[in-house]
């Protein structure tokens, strides 16, 4: 007869830190496919805020598919970041890392949100192109409530999913140690800036790219957080030197001697 139980396995602390050093790489690497994709499809798309937008759209429709991919890219990114970190992050709190996840994940879902408007708004523009006089108002009134459903979703609800998400794993970056604390403290104070920018928007009209010295310190951060990820990884001494154990099978005889010590 026998009953499972914990022994210690020193090789899995080895293989634990080569998963964290792939997970920061892997990690890293899609910060930087995030921003790189979002200036991307922002450079792409900049021209067709126009009032003039359904027509500009439709001449120039192959430039902006080109910006909804790159918008799409940038999305999926977002999301992997906090996909990517997640069995690192869930050792020093399962519950924010999770947090971190569900946010990112609900960021990039309001990014599809607004790539999808604007795929609706290319597939409008071809109608608004070859419509008579007396239906290209109500034309323009569907664009317009598809722009606004972009700004929204995108501009907004996506850029404040972002901070919740990334200001959660920058505090558990400063709280375990994972990064320099300069680095992490940094991150938390540029996503509350990017917090101020969302509410300002939201209150004022203006569009959050107004806002630019609020947005800008987590552009820095970022590309600053990528490089140390990529060249470094994290520090895991502190967490990784809680017992990493497996189960394996031991006579029931043994159970109790072994768990009286660990008790």
């Amino acid at each position: 007869m026998s009953r499972d139980h914990a022994v210690h396995e020193p090789n899995a602390v080895l293989d634990w830190r080569s998963s964290s050093r792939r997970a920061a790489l892997i990690a890293g690497l899609l910060f930087i496919v995030a921003d790189v994709a979002g200036f991307a499809g922002d450079a792409l798309l900049r021209s067709f805020s126009g009032p003039d937008y359904l027509t500009q759209l439709y001449a120039h429709g192959g430039l902006a598919a080109a910006g909804v991919l790159a918008k799409v890219i940038g999305a999926l990114a977002c999301a992997g970041i906090a996909v990517a970190m997640y069995q690192v992050l869930k050792r020093a709190s399962a519950g924010m890392a999770l947090g971190s996840v569900v946010f990112r994940t609900l960021e990039a879902t309001f990014y599809l949100i607004g790539a999808m408007s604007l795929l609706a708004l290319l597939r409008l523009s071809g109608q608004f192109a070859v419509a008579g006089v007396a239906d290209r108002a109500s034309l323009q009134a569907i664009g317009d409530a598809l722009l606004s459903l972009r700004t929204y979703a995108a501009s907004l609800l996506g850029v404040f999913a972002f901070c919740v998400g990334g200001f959660l794993y920058n505090l558990l970056f400063f709280r375990a140690r994972l990064l320099p604390r300069w680095l992490s403290g940094f991150g938390m104070i540029a996503t509350l800036a990017l917090t101020a920018a969302c509410l300002l928007s939201l209150f004022s009209g203006n569009r959050i790219t107004s806002y630019i010295p609020l947005a800008f310190p987590i552009f820095v951060q970022e590309l600053v957080l990528a490089g140390w990820l990529i060249a470094k990884g994290f520090d895991t001494s502190a967490i990784a030197a809680e017992p990493v154990v497996r189960v394996v099978d031991l006579p029931y005889a043994a159970v109790p001697s072994v768990a009286a010590d660990a008790s």
